[in-house]
Parts: structure tokens; sequence; C-alpha cells
């Protein structure tokens, strides 16, 4: 049976680690590895060179990795990301961890609250 990993990243060259994270997760040839890069059709999208640098880097590491890379804009991001992995069968999701002290994760409570039989990684 071939797994679907989907990793959710931002434009910052440290999601490299959560790439790397959903490529080692692969068992068999034809599991499926999906870079996700959600953005707020509010938010402001590649306006400074910085973030187009930053989005060809990940599209480089989605290369290395044999990994695909999507970009999408939309009204909400969580439930998007929500809609896509269960559309797309998802069986692991790899999350990056807040940094901040005593906050918690909304994305890794939301995606376990409305995955439960998806395994949520926070990295």
């Amino acid at each position: 049976m071939n797994n679907t990993i989907m990793v959710c990243v931002t434009q910052q060259r440290t999601c490299e680690k959560l790439i790397k994270k959903g490529a080692a997760l692969r068992k068999n040839e034809g599991d499926e590895l999906i870079i996700i890069n959600a953005v707020n059709e509010n938010d402001k999208f590649l306006n400074l060179q910085n973030d187009s640098e930053a989005l060809e880097y990940l599209f480089e590491i989605a290369k290395e990795v044999d990994g695909e890379l999507q970009v999408i804009r939309t009204k909400n991001v969580l439930d998007n990301l929500i809609s896509f992995a269960k559309d797309n069968n998802v069986d692991y999701v790899i999350l990056g961890h807040t940094n901040e002290e005593n906050k918690v994760n909304v994305f890794y409570e939301k995606f376990n609250e409305k995955l439960p039989f998806t395994e949520i990684i926070e990295v």
C-alpha cells in the first residue's frame, strides 16, 4: 500500500528540514510526497525578490527529493489544507512547530481534530 505524505511549508528556507522529514517517511517507491505552500489571498505574495528566491529554493529542494511542490492562494489557509489532505487521502502531514513558548500550534490541533486517521507530525 502506498502512502501520501503532505508537507506544509512557508517560503522560508528553514522549511528544508520539513521536506526532508517528509521524504524520510517514504517506505515504498510509489509513496507520494506533496509539498504545499498555501498563502492567504489577502497577503502579499512574492512581492520581494527574497520571496521569489525562497520559492525557487523550495522548488529545488522538492526536485531533489522527488516531491511535488504546489503553491496555492486561498481565503482560508487552514481549511484549504485540511480539505486538500482529505481529498488526497493523505496518510501523514508534516508541520513546523511554533517557536513561541507556551503557544499552541493551532494548525496541529485542527489537523488532529479534523483528520483523525492521519498521522500529524510536528517538526
